[in-house]
């Protein structure tokens, strides 16, 4: 995904500023319905002008690093579904959930409505992501994917979702990397040094969905940790480009199942270090992992 590093830019910029922000605390009226709150007009204008300022850089960006050196074209859509075992859409679907996450509370320090703000927020991903789809879809290099969309509308209501039911994250997506054997092969496409491959080599990212057990459960113990999840995962191996071609090793898909913390629930006496582990909330912590793959059932005592 050649756009994704600005794209988890904004998402993680949106996580840093997110934490200082205390929001609104709703109050049911008689019918069961939130009450009417007043919007704060100078916190709703910090929002807009902070949701422009990234939209532009990032879109200012994009179009600088990669589409003024190809030629434009009319708006089309291209199939790219079935490339690298679909590890993309869920980069992309992650990266949405995550700027709905911090959308939605930003939303909601303004002092919106808490549904209004919900939504709103939510849909912040989606919105950010379908004009970078726009930009593709004008590019004679590329196009506009329907896939990309799906999975940028369903991590967004999986955000919208659970801040509709439970008013918090009960179930995270999580991303995690660790360095494959396959990135050498092909440094043009797979990235050439760590930081590139982090985001470009999908053989050595995983994506997970992370279950809080405490919250989701309704653990009464109370000496039951708030922070411990148990996370599912999809990872995939032996891409060197997006489809197999005829002399590759064959790719594999792996899916795991492993223990995790959620680092928003760890509370420290420290404010900034409470701030850098929330922020670093959307990595999978590292545990002890159960992998099938090729039919196979692998132990890895730690898995990244």
């Amino acid at each position: 995904m050649r756009h994704l590093f600005l794209i988890l830019f904004a998402c993680f910029y949106l996580q840093i500023n997110a934490q200082d922000w205390k929001t609104t605390t709703y109050q049911k009226n008689g019918w069961g319905i939130d009450s009417p709150t007043i919007i704060d007009k100078k916190k709703r204008n910090v929002l807009l002008f902070s949701e422009a300022a990234i939209y532009t850089v990032s879109l200012v960006g994009l179009n600088q690093l990669w589409y003024t050196d190809y030629p434009k074209s009319s708006f089309h859509f291209i199939n790219d579904n079935g490339e690298w075992l679909q590890m993309d859409k869920l980069g992309h679907m992650t990266s949405s959930y995550y700027s709905g996450v911090a959308g939605i509370k930003a939303y909601k320090w303004t002092g919106m409505k808490r549904k209004n703000a919900i939504w709103y927020g939510g849909l912040t991903g989606t919105f950010f992501l379908t004009i970078i789809e726009v930009l593709d879809g004008q590019s004679a290099e590329w196009g506009a994917s329907s896939g990309d969309l799906l999975a940028n509308t369903i991590g967004s209501l999986l955000a919208i979702g659970q801040a509709l039911k439970w008013n918090e994250q009960r179930i995270q997506l999580k991303y995690s990397y660790s360095p494959s054997e396959w990135a050498n092969k092909n440094t043009e496409q797979l990235g050439g040094n760590h930081l590139q491959r982090a985001l470009k080599d999908y053989n050595g990212q995983n994506y997970w969905l992370s279950f809080n057990l405490k919250y989701l459960f309704d653990i009464q113990t109370t000496n039951f940790p708030q922070w411990l999840n148990v996370a599912v995962g999809h990872g995939a191996n032996g891409m060197l480009s997006a489809y197999q071609k005829k002399n590759d090793s064959p790719r594999r898909r792996q899916f795991l199942l492993s223990l995790d913390v959620d680092l928003t629930r760890v509370k420290t006496k420290n404010k900034l270090l409470n701030t850098v582990l929330h922020s670093l909330g959307f990595i999978k912590f590292p545990m002890p992992t159960l992998e099938l793959s090729n039919g196979k059932l692998h132990a890895h005592p730690i898995y990244f």
